[in-house]
């Protein structure tokens, strides 16, 4: 890491203000633009944009062309909306991406006209994309193969997420998810994009280990309120949901190897024994080297769940210097080395 690369980070938005600062201040990166997807943060400082106290001179944008003409080695790539246009256009013309968006994560489980539309333009460029793990940016991936690298043999790898929703200030949110209704349902795009988001991660760990997944199966569950359960300005009532559950299972020979368990709840009192834990990650591994592993946020932030942006966040622009030396086209998890981070 011993040379500079010159970064753009693209949108500020929750995941994308954590990275802003990380690029900043990044011994080994020099951050030159910011594109901001929101016309009121045209011209605003970078550094205000992600609230450090002094300016850095580099103004958002929201025009792409000039930040093609930048010509920086890479985009830390977190948008709102991902368009593959705008990815191709950097990529042909000579920028690397790290993205958060989990589109790339599986190459053989892609669309294969969207594949080839990008291999190419990586080809055309000299460059390379790469979709960091899911969940956020980790969990799915780096922290599966490297479990599975002290196994010999692999029976079942289970990681289940939890997001503690009890103290969320945005209650009209949560009734958007479905919490609070009388009846629980899991509207069919919902299923369909956690098989998208987690389904082409759980393959790729899968891959790492040996033979590929059979079959991704994603299922749906829900719990009601034993009592009614006051969340921010909104109440609510007993028998309501207040408590959500999606299962994503990658099955070989009909079993499931590798499963994600993304459990959220807005209230621990329940009619489904869920033995709910606090916001984090609990991976269990069972094979000839069984271990219960536990990740938990620290304590100031266990709660409001502040610090789950920065895992995706720090993990994508930690993989910048690796991904800019890569070969063209789409990395994975396992075709880059390890990343190790650059701590000032």
């Amino acid at each position: 890491m011993a040379r500079q690369y010159r970064v753009v980070q693209w949108t500020t938005g929750n995941v994308g203000r954590p990275a802003l600062r990380a690029l900043i201040e990044h011994p080994n990166l020099t951050l030159v633009g910011v594109y901001a997807h929101n016309p009121d943060k045209v011209g605003t400082d970078a550094g205000r944009l992600c609230q450090l106290p002094t300016p850095t001179g580099i103004t958002a944008t929201g025009d792409v062309d000039e930040i093609i003409r930048l010509a920086a080695d890479c985009v830390v790539y977190t948008p709102s909306v991902f368009d593959i246009d705008t990815v191709c256009r950097l990529l042909a013309t000579g920028t690397n991406i790290v993205t958060t968006d989990g589109i790339f994560h599986h190459p053989a489980s892609m669309d294969q006209a969207l594949y080839a539309r990008v291999e190419a333009a990586c080809w055309s460029g000299g460059t390379s994309i790469h979709s960091t793990g899911h969940s956020p940016g980790f969990i799915t991936e780096t922290m599966p193969i490297a479990l599975g690298s002290i196994q010999r043999r692999l029976d079942r790898m289970v990681i289940d997420e939890y997001t503690d929703l009890t103290l969320s200030e945005t209650p009209w949110t949560l009734l958007g998810m479905g919490f609070g209704m009388s009846q629980g349902t899991f509207e069919q795009h919902r299923l369909i994009q956690a098989r998208r988001a987690i389904g082409p991660s759980l393959r790729l760990a899968a891959d790492a280990f040996g033979p590929p997944l059979d079959a991704i199966d994603v299922r749906g569950e829900f719990a009601t309120a034993n009592q009614d359960v006051q969340v921010g300005a909104a109440v609510f009532r007993k028998g309501t949901v207040v408590a959500q559950r999606i299962t994503v299972s990658g099955t070989r020979r009909g079993h499931p190897l590798l499963q994600f368990r993304s459990t959220r709840y807005c209230s621990t009192d329940i009619d489904s024994d869920w033995s709910l834990r606090p916001t984090g990650w609990h991976i269990s591994v069972e094979g000839d080297a069984p271990l219960e592993v536990d990740l938990w946020p620290g304590a100031a932030s266990l709660q409001t769940n502040a610090a789950s942006p920065t895992y995706a966040a720090n993990r994508a622009v930690n993989t910048v210097p690796y991904l800019c030396t890569a070969p063209p086209g789409i990395r994975t998890a396992i075709d880059l080395p390890s990343i190790a981070a650059a701590l000032w």
